[in-house]
């Protein structure tokens, strides 16, 4: 057992409950969308999106999903191919979609936007403009927001980063995974530290106010020695945030990882302590753990947030803008409007067509009842503050927690007998043994979980 900070790894816990879960960026999880919800659905509740003021913030997520190679380990939603053209037409067709939605809605203001992919930065500068113009045309950035990109350094020129800023982003995702030649081998993803330092001074020097890194430990030849060495450049490079994602090998799921060995991945052991060494290493360089797999700074706004009570989790991971509507274009992108989850059709054809027929893309999606309201409040404390107020969510939605939650709670006391969690009248509270486990636990509290348990598609827990 090994204590670091406000975590306690114990490997013996750890092996126990360190089963297969959701990761939580939304609940009921999208897996668990049906068909049922459909383009008419979603209109209805963007039409009653702000009647009678009572609209929330909003956010967009723009999902551009091209990349010219493929990582062996990539699970997202993305279209590798290097006709530069396919951006192009693409645009265009976000276009659409961005004027269709935006009809629907009175208070346009954001506050925030995330770019995400696939590669963003896949477009050339010109068409980054061009998107941006687009967001402009039908919607007012807030001049307080946070609006954020993904990049991926191998495919930033100089002066990307700078234009970026112009255009009024603030806050950028870098993405790493390993420094390791030998790792980026395994899995397709050759890119220097040099280069991935350049990219992080001129968001610096271009006024960027955040800088995350993304890491990923478990990947194919990794080593302990090996992500150390990693974690030691990392911190010299002394980002704002660090995301340390568990590489989940599912080649059943996701094509390119059936290029991935399994003879050269990381034994459970060298896994654990590879998050052992990350945990230790962004600790001692001063940063707090914020929750799942994120890393902050004391005085970056994701800590300031989780310090004061406001911290929120989305599709994007965590958040300081809490309940936010999220409207999200492009193939694949995921929203929520209301007590509502949507999402858009998988390829491109068919978003393209539903398009060209004056049809929103909707694939599919779920709106929430009051049981899926009480849950997903409870999941989002815990994963954002590591407990529960018992009279809070009994105040806000009119319920006996003991009576609603007694099999939960029958089951939540086998956790606190191994001290994860401590249950009292007025609190249950997840202890720094039990916050690696975090997911473990909310799966506790998960309806579909208890009554259909479907595990098969989910990363291990740890």
């Amino acid at each position: 057992m090994i204590a670091q900070g406000e975590l306690v790894i114990d490997p013996v816990l750890l092996e126990r409950f360190g089963y297969s879960g959701p990761r939580y960026t939304s609940y009921p999880t999208a897996d668990r969308f049906v068909e049922a919800f459909d383009e008419d659905a979603y209109r209805n509740w963007l039409r009653k999106r702000g009647i009678g003021g009572f609209a929330r913030p909003l956010s967009l997520y723009m999902h551009l999903p091209f990349c010219d190679t493929v990582c062996f380990y990539c699970a997202c939603n993305k279209i590798v191919t290097r006709d530069r053209a396919r951006g192009s037409k693409y645009l265009r067709y976000l276009a659409q979609e961005a004027a269709m939605v935006a009809d629907f809605l009175e208070d346009r203001r954001l506050h925030q936007l995330h770019w995400g992919g696939g590669t963003p930065t896949f477009l050339p500068r010109q068409e980054l403009e061009e998107l941006m113009g687009i967001i402009t045309r039908h919607f007012t950035l807030d001049p307080e927001g946070e609006y954020s990109i993904e990049v991926d350094p191998r495919s930033v020129e100089p002066g990307t980063l700078t234009m970026l800023a112009g255009l009024g982003m603030n806050r950028v995702s870098v993405g790493v995974q390993d420094f390791d030649p030998v790792v980026q081998k395994a899995v397709n993803r050759i890119q220097s530290a040099e280069l991935t330092r350049a990219v992080v001074e001129e968001a610096r020097a271009a006024g960027f106010q955040s800088v995350n890194l993304d890491l990923i430990y478990g990947l194919p030849k990794q080593t302990v020695e090996g992500f150390s060495r990693t974690l030691d450049l990392v911190t010299d490079l002394a980002p704002d945030r660090v995301a340390l994602y568990s590489y989940a090998h599912l080649p059943h799921v996701f094509k390119p990882q059936r290029r991935i060995l399994e003879k050269d991945l990381p034994s459970p052991d060298h896994k654990l302590g590879m998050l052992s060494a990350a945990i230790d290493k962004l600790g001692k360089a001063g940063y707090v753990y914020i929750g799942m797999d994120h890393f902050a700074r004391p005085d970056d706004e994701l800590g300031v947030a989780q310090r004061q009570g406001r911290l929120h989790r989305n599709f994007q991971g965590y958040s300081t803008h809490a309940e936010c509507d999220m409207i999200a274009l492009g193939v694949t992108a995921i929203g929520a409007v209301g007590p509502t989850y949507v999402q858009n059709v998988r390829t491109l054809d068919e978003y393209y067509e539903r398009l060209d027929n004056g049809m929103l893309p909707v694939l599919r999606g779920v709106e929430l009842t009051a049981d899926d309201l009480v849950r997903r409040a409870i999941i989002q404390s815990f994963m954002c503050h590591s407990q529960v107020s018992v009279e809070g969510i009994e105040l806000a939605h009119l319920i006996s927690f003991q009576d609603y939650f007694a099999d939960e709670l029958d089951d939540l006391r086998r956790f606190a007998e191994d001290g994860l969690v401590e249950i009292d009248d007025e609190w249950i509270s997840v202890t720094p043994r039990g916050r690696l486990l975090i997911r473990a636990i909310c799966m506790v509290f998960d309806r579909y979980l208890r009554t259909q348990r479907r595990a098969a598609s989910y990363s291990k827990v740890i």
